[in-house]
């Protein structure tokens, strides 16, 4: 009986084949995030002084890994910009000597989208994400990672969301837009008293 391997050895090539599989079907995706669209490009990052330096990389990492061509605001097609970045922690439980049991943290980012030719193909939209912590008063380093740790998770979200907001943006999408654009600048022009 040597003519066919045994399943004890062969289970290990099947499952080597099948990890090797899943990981040539993941591709380049953005996180899970779907591609971004050529249409969009090249793109314009500017975030203003109140957003997180983490939450900006995060943003221009996620585009860099989909291989959306990045160009400064002055050469790009089109111009994404983040801006009133606000935070809060809050206690969400409370323990019977009522000191706080677990934490929230909440952050919150505004993005709008503007073409060359100063069309809004995303007007100013706003983005949140929130994630909680259990609270260790006897722990006072390891809450301290934890948090930051959390931020750092909170700024990837917001990115990712960042992501799925342009994804829908495809060359078709972006046409209907300025034409919608255009025509409710010429309903606006008609609608102007003459001087």
């Amino acid at each position: 009986m040597h003519g066919r391997p045994s399943l004890k050895s062969t289970a290990p090539l099947i499952l080597v084949a099948t990890l090797a599989a899943l990981l040539a079907g993941c591709g380049f995706q953005l996180r899970g995030a779907p591609p971004v669209s050529s249409a969009l490009q090249p793109l314009a990052v500017e975030c203003s002084n109140d957003v997180p330096e983490i939450l900006c990389q995060s943003v221009l990492d996620q585009l860099e890994l989909g291989d959306v061509k990045l160009s400064p605001a002055n050469e790009a097609a089109f111009v994404m910009q983040l801006s009133d970045f606000r935070e809060n922690r809050r206690a969400s439980a409370i323990t019977v000597q009522a000191a706080a049991a677990e934490y929230t943290i909440r952050q919150s980012v505004s993005i709008e989208l503007i073409s060359a030719d100063r069309v809004p193909m995303i007007g100013d939209t706003r983005l949140t994400s929130t994630e909680s912590y259990r609270y260790d008063e006897t722990n006072v380093l390891a809450r301290q990672r934890e948090e930051e740790e959390l931020r750092m998770q909170l700024s990837d979200r917001l990115a990712q969301q960042v992501i799925f907001r342009l994804a829908p943006l495809t060359e078709a999408r972006i046409e209907t837009i300025r034409e919608e654009h255009r025509s409710a600048a010429g309903e606006s022009d008609e609608g102007a008293p003459s001087q």
